[in-house]
């Protein structure tokens, strides 16, 4: 497996990749409307856009994308990052995908320079978060979109 920066041409694939992971991992917590609804936010087009104000990542394994995520400054500001849309293929998980692309995203030159790095977790990742050394920033409670403000200060 690799980790390797994002082109336009793994956009179609990433997508499906990240389908099948809300499909499978995140129903359970959040349901089938919430999940289908945040799919339709997840398209390639969307991912063209997401990459082009971030630093996307994703992983691959034989040939297919086995998992992504992004980073990006942490609104504008130039000593805090914030971690993006990661997602590890159902048949990878448990595998050290995740592990692997949260460590290049904490290498990436916008989460170096960065004091703290942020990430919006889901009921689901919370567990992957906390083991990777990530705790909550304020509230243990989930915002208006169930999911929960997580930091790590470097």
């Amino acid at each position: 497996m690799t980790v390797r920066r994002f082109t336009g041409a793994d956009a179609a694939a990433t997508s499906a990749m990240i389908a099948r992971s809300l499909r499978d991992s995140c129903v359970r917590d959040y349901g089938e409307t919430a999940i289908e609804a945040l799919i339709g936010r997840l398209q390639p087009d969307d991912l063209l856009e997401r990459a082009a104000h971030t630093h996307f990542y994703v992983a691959e394994d034989g040939g297919a994308i086995v998992g992504c995520g992004s980073v990006g400054p942490y609104w504008d500001s130039t000593t805090e990052a914030c971690l993006f849309s990661i997602f590890v293929d159902p048949a990878m998980q448990r595998r050290g995908v995740g592990r692997a692309i949260v460590g290049t995203l904490e290498r990436d030159e916008y989460a170096a320079h960065a004091l703290c790095i942020h990430v919006h977790a889901s009921v689901t990742g919370l567990p992957f978060y906390a083991a990777l050394g990530y705790s909550f920033e304020g509230s243990d409670r989930p915002d208006r979109e169930g999911l929960y403000l997580l930091k790590k200060c470097l």
